[in-house]
């Protein structure tokens, strides 16, 4: 377990932003980047993906047909890869899991060791227990940190559907967020060698 608490992420202290609004805002601050390193933490276990063929084959049980939708994104990731490169930007990714893995998650990490071995992405893992420290009145929340600049704190329904962001830019949120997810991922498993363990053998989902 690790001995580390998160920091406080108060939602009045930042600005709400509607979903349009976000994705907005986060584009264009993605794209002003040079020569940084990013940051993202996720913890829920579900999540209801929109306009993602691969998920929506995953809804209705056809477990193929989702891969091959992961496997026909490998161009793109290349080209998402290459625009890092030129930019000078590094995204790491925690992804927090609780075993067994829901049917969602086993979907998601395919979907994620694709961006490892296309996007360029660095994608570590880390079983829940390594943060119950930290959850002591709650969930972590789902966390972008952009550049040492700005963190969205990503919202979502009960149903788990993408409902926004909350917005902060105060250098004391965003150097603290910051300093607790460089330590959360210092303490993951890199995901390539959690993959071959714990995913790849593992059925289809039901």
């Amino acid at each position: 377990m690790l001995d580390l608490r998160a920091p406080e992420l108060p939602v009045d202290q930042g600005g709400i932003l509607s979903r349009p609004e976000y994705g907005e805002d986060f584009g264009q601050r993605y794209a002003a980047m040079r020569d940084v390193h990013s940051w993202k933490l996720e913890r829920e276990q579900h999540f209801e993906e929109k306009d993602n063929a691969s998920r929506d084959a995953l809804r209705r049980g056809d477990w193929p047909e989702a891969l091959r939708h992961l496997d026909a994104r490998r161009d793109a990731l290349l080209a998402e890869a290459a625009d890092d490169e030129n930019q000078g930007v590094t995204f790491h990714r925690i992804r927090v899991v609780e075993e067994p893995l829901t049917p969602y998650l086993q979907w998601e990490l395919h979907s994620h060791w694709h961006r490892v071995r296309f996007g360029g992405e660095k994608v570590r893992v880390l079983n829940a227990e390594a943060v119950a420290s930290s959850e002591s009145v709650g969930p972590l929340p789902e966390v972008t940190v952009l550049g040492g600049t700005t963190l969205f704190r990503v919202l979502y329904t009960e149903a788990g559907a993408p409902d926004g962001a909350v917005h902060y830019t105060d250098p004391a949120f965003v150097g603290s967020w910051t300093a607790y997810l460089k330590a959360l991922y210092g303490a993951a498993e890199d995901l390539a060698a959690y993959f071959e363990r714990a995913v790849a053998p593992l059925a289809p989902p039901v």
